[in-house]
């Protein structure tokens, strides 16, 4: 299959892009610079230059494919403060990719996030399908209508599915929230965690993300929620136990109202209690993770490296 990846050269891509050669398919990356071509290149892949505002660009990668995997976020806009414009542009995205796509049954797997999707409960592929609330609320939800018009395309011939990711997908080299709780750590002298603790996140291993993502393209059906999920619910003090042991630092209790301050960006999410499952999509596409979870990986050292000069 000749598989068009946008996103290809960020954390999860750069993971996806062998997983999808490995397995026998053909590459297309989007590349919004020409660092992003050459490591695709570098990869085996094809590099295609442009961004997710290059909608004629879009609708050539798609136009040209067999399947596409849409991953790309502009995530620096979002968590500088232009959430809705990061928002607008990928549904701008995802419905260029719907026209291009329409009446012919190949693959479309958006990647879409589960933070807020019923929090305090744990979520099932079966949460979050219904029709969009009268007015989305701000945040990780925003994205919400965006994911609906990915499974409404399955009524248009596209055999789309949105790939649910949970707040931390982890491993060596990880840039986004793991890392940064570790630098908080660091900068604050205190490895913290909001109120007692017991808030439950979800994670995943990016290298079993990435094999979902290719079951999802491979073997999802039209209309299809999967969930990647190793970690059902890890304890966010039990992650603060182990970075304050690894760095030798107290872990302590940040009261609600003092999230914000102490965690910065983080503290819009560090609190949120988010447990999800994935016993259905294991069942769907055969996804069966083999990476470790999220506090052996943590144990394992790796987000502990003094900082480079």
């Amino acid at each position: 299959m000749r598989v068009f990846v946008t996103g290809a050269s960020g954390w999860i891509g750069s993971a996806l892009v062998p997983e999808l050669i490995g397995a026998g398919h053909q590459v297309i990356g989007l590349a919004r610079s020409d660092k992003s071509a050459a490591a695709l290149t570098a990869a085996g892949a094809e590099a295609l230059r442009g961004t997710l505002d290059d909608l004629d660009v879009l609708r050539e990668g798609a136009a040209a494919s067999d399947g596409v995997i849409h991953l790309a976020f502009k995530h620096d806009m979002a968590f500088s403060g232009g959430f809705q414009a990061a928002a607008d542009a990928d549904r701008r995205a995802v419905e260029t990719f719907g026209e291009a796509l329409a009446g012919s049954d190949r693959p479309f797997v958006l990647a879409s996030g589960l933070v807020g999707l019923l929090p305090g409960r744990v979520a099932t592929e079966e949460d979050g399908r219904g029709p969009a609330p009268d007015s989305t609320p701000a945040g990780p939800r925003t994205r919400y209508g965006t994911a609906l018009l990915t499974l409404s395309l399955a009524s248009r011939g596209v055999r789309s599915s949105v790939l649910r990711l949970p707040p931390t997908v982890y491993g060596d080299g990880d840039y986004a929230f793991m890392a940064a709780l570790v630098g908080v750590a660091r900068e604050k002298g205190v490895s913290g965690y909001v109120g007692d603790g017991s808030n439950r996140w979800p994670g995943t291993h990016r290298l079993d993300a990435a094999n979902l993502f290719r079951l999802g393209l491979e073997k999802a059906p039209a209309g299809s929620v999967l969930h990647a999920v190793t970690d059902e619910g890890v304890p966010i003090r039990e992650v603060a136990e182990v970075i304050g042991r690894h760095l030798d630092l107290p872990v302590v209790s940040i009261a609600p109202e003092d999230a914000g301050e102490h965690f910065g960006w983080l503290g819009a999410f560090i609190g949120a209690d988010a447990p999800a499952s994935s016993a259905l999509t294991r069942e769907l596409v055969g996804w069966q993770p083999t990476q470790p979870g999220l506090l052996d990986d943590l144990d394992k050292g790796h987000y502990f490296r003094a900082p480079s000069a």
